[in-house]
């Protein structure tokens, strides 16, 4: 009989252990699950303060800005009647313009300042000459200025410019021409849908 209490103890002992090494193991796995979340957190956020935060000397991380799709908003404006700036003063060009804008929203925003926008495109087109607009050269640099009158009205810091006498405020113009509009406001083209010189 004293062998039979010996025999059983081995079972009871192995009993024992198996619970001893399951909750071990349940242990280890959640630990390497907890880590495993912890590195990929830690990833995304690496990723993500990256790609939207600038770095600590001041410079900015290049993120990539995704064009609206879609057709282009186009607005045209009614053709306009100038006199030329040759002498005498019997030049005159009949020009249409089309604005192109940013988008749909963008039509109301430039209908706001559009008897501005008109305004400055005439005295534009009013200063050059016969033998100007009929030079290729002469047309894209009227519609890159027609661009910057029509896209100054939409600058942040414009109101300083209207203050200041006419000497500072046509330097202040200049740097705000050099400021690209294109990219600021909503109007992103300018394009002839008629040029008549005579």
């Amino acid at each position: 009989m004293a062998t039979k209490p010996d025999a059983a103890k081995p079972a009871a002992v192995e009993e024992v252990k198996s619970p001893v090494k399951s909750k071990k193991l349940l242990i280890i796995a959640a630990a390497a699950s907890v880590l495993v979340l912890a590195l990929a957190g830690g990833g995304a956020w690496y990723f993500l303060a990256k790609q939207k935060a600038p770095t600590e000397e001041g410079e900015e991380v290049a993120v990539q800005i995704v064009e609206p799709k879609g057709p282009p908003t186009f607005m045209p404006l009614d053709n306009m009647v100038v006199n030329l700036a040759d002498p005498g003063g019997e030049k005159v060009a009949q020009i249409g313009i089309t604005l192109e804008l940013a988008d749909a929203k963008a039509t109301e925003k430039v209908k706001m300042y559009l008897p501005a926008i008109r305004s400055g495109i005439l005295i534009l087109i009013s200063q050059r000459t016969a033998e100007e607009l009929l030079q290729r050269e002469g047309k894209e640099q009227l519609a890159a200025d027609i661009l910057t009158e029509a896209s100054r009205h939409f600058l942040a810091d414009d109101s300083y410019v209207k203050a200041k006498p006419k000497k500072d405020a046509d330097k202040s113009k200049k740097k705000a021409a050099d400021k690209k509009p294109a990219e600021a406001g909503p109007v992103r083209g300018v394009l002839f849908s008629s040029f008549i010189v005579q």
